[in-house]
């Protein structure tokens, strides 16, 4: 190791007091002099260690309900003097400052206080401004300084104590990216959080902030030749980032980009669900009384696409399924929970990633969508729009039947998840063909249509899968041609937004097919 600053001062002084004792003892153990505030102060000197109160550095007591104590230019002096400085030497030396060499500091419980429900108030008060002065001093001053801001490295600083009686300059500047990271990671929760009050669109506020924490490095990214990583962003929800994984390699991009999709595809519905996703667009998805039954109507729907693909579900995994599952190849697969008999079929495919997240997602929910473009990001709030039977405009002299209000309400759940255009076949509570990602919205209506009657003739049926149909558009039809298509495929009832200026010609064609149509008012785009 190069470049060896020794420790023989430390101000600890944290909110989150796990390892703080251990943490003292071994600094002790070194001969390191201990200053400390408050709480700190406190379980230090239970535990036995000799401390000093950073008042008793300052002449100046804690005041302000603890408001202020280390905001002093001998604490501050200590840790911004530059020990090579005949200048900053000469002002240590003129004003009684004595350098502090480690500093360990971690932040008020901001996020967690403001999560808790806490009123405007009490959230104001756990703004730390004491504890990000001194992180940010320290970080900046790392030359000479070392900052810590998380339990977790509390065992590297004591590795460098233990081996060179010191830290190396490495090791500083690793903590001080970490400590600028942490302040940042800060502002940005209490700056998202303060907009609304500020009255500023909480959402879209004049200066934007993320802030995310990274939960694994990827391999790569969608390709070998990209580098990745996945970060979490705000409170952990039922998700592919806050699963368990039981088995299986670690997950890649796509396939965490794949596993989302599926996950949030599921959690759309109630009853049992299966959602079958490859390259991010559905393959197959069904409602069914059990998942079994569920899997076998989903896998209907394009076997030859299902292969390799990734399976969500809205039910914990039952062993039928998981027998069924296993039959082909399946890179993910992800529900609330699995039995011990599911969960023994899996682990027979090793390589199979087995995901359980608790929960289903909350597909209601808001929140904040993003894109990175050239040059920066676009921001929208997530599509959580959702429709009921109560919501639907009925535009065509043939009003749908019970059953194909059911189906026209499934396939347009299933609608908001297909890459637009999007075309969507559904029977009996059954995908029959998904119409994803074209140009035109005519040639999604004949993608879907020919790939059921391909798997029709695959299985020997002697009607193909959309006759006697309904089928779902994500936006509306621009002109009457895709939904003829759609009528020729087999089509008896549609569901689309509206809003074309040539509605009147589209209706006109239903009502001549002699088909039902309702529109939603809202379209599902997804690119």
């Amino acid at each position: 190791m190069t470049s060896i600053t020794p420790i023989r001062r430390a101000l600890l002084s944290v909110s989150d007091k796990e390892g703080l004792v251990e943490l003292g003892q071994k600094l002790a153990g070194h001969g390191v002099d201990i200053l400390s505030t408050g709480g700190s102060a406190k379980a230090l000197r239970e535990a036995g260690i000799a401390v000093t109160d950073v008042s008793d550095v300052t002449n100046f007591p804690e005041i302000m309900d603890g408001r202020v104590k280390t905001l002093h230019p001998k604490i501050h002096g200590g840790l911004l003097a530059r020990r090579n400085h005949d200048g900053d030497k000469k002002a240590m030396s003129d004003h009684d400052i004595t350098g502090i060499d480690l500093v360990v500091v971690n932040l008020y419980p901001f996020a967690e206080t403001v999560a808790s429900g806490a009123d405007y108030d009490t959230c104001i008060e756990n703004i730390d401004i004491g504890g990000p002065a001194m992180i940010r001093a320290s970080a900046k001053n790392h030359a000479f300084v070392t900052i810590i801001t998380q339990p977790s490295d509390y065992k590297k600083l004591i590795d460098q104590l233990d081996e060179a009686g010191g830290t190396d300059e490495a090791f500083r500047r690793a903590m001080a990216y970490k400590a600028f990271s942490h302040t940042a990671a800060y502002d940005a929760a209490v700056h998202s959080w303060l907009a609304p009050h500020a009255g500023e669109d909480e959402a879209f506020a004049s200066n934007f902030s993320i802030n995310g924490k990274k939960t694994d490095s990827l391999r790569y990214g969608e390709n070998p030749h990209q580098r990745a990583a996945a970060y979490a962003i705000g409170k952990a929800v039922p998700s592919v980032l806050h699963a368990t994984q039981l088995q299986g390699k670690a997950l890649s991009y796509n396939n965490l980009n794949d596993t989302d999709a599926a996950f949030q595809l599921a959690s759309e519905f109630e009853a049992p669900t299966i959602a079958i996703i490859k390259h991010a667009n559905p393959c197959g998805v069904a409602t069914a009384p059990s998942l079994s039954e569920a899997w076998d109507k989903a896998l209907s729907c394009d076997p030859v696409s299902a292969f390799g693909g990734i399976v969500a579900m809205n039910r914990p995994l039952d062993e039928a399924t998981a027998t069924k599952i296993t039959e082909i190849f399946t890179e993910v697969v992800i529900a609330p929970d699995a039995d011990e008999g599911a969960r023994a079929i899996m682990a027979k495919k090793q390589n199979l990633r087995l995901l359980l997240t608790g929960a289903m997602a909350d597909t209601s929910a808001g929140g904040n969508k993003f894109k990175a473009i050239a040059g920066g990001m676009l921001v929208q709030s997530v599509d959580n729009g959702q429709v009921t039977e109560d919501d639907l405009k009925i535009v065509t002299k043939i009003k749908p039947t019970e059953a194909q209000m059911a189906d026209m309400l499934f396939a347009w759940r299933v609608a908001k998840h297909v890459k637009s255009n999007a075309i969507i076949y559904v029977k009996e509570a059954q995908t029959v063909g998904i119409g994803a990602g074209q140009m035109s919205r005519i040639d999604s209506c004949k993608i879907a249509a020919e790939k059921a009657r391909r798997m029709a003739n695959m299985h020997g049926q002697e009607t193909v899968g959309t006759i006697g149909s309904v089928v779902a558009s994500d936006a509306f039809f621009p002109f009457a041609d895709g939904l003829l298509e759609a009528i020729e495929a087999g089509a008896t009832a549609v569901i689309q937004p509206g809003g074309s200026m040539r509605d009147d010609e589209v209706i006109a064609a239903a009502d001549e097919a002699g088909i039902a149509m309702v529109f939603t008012g809202m379209r599902h785009f997804n690119h």
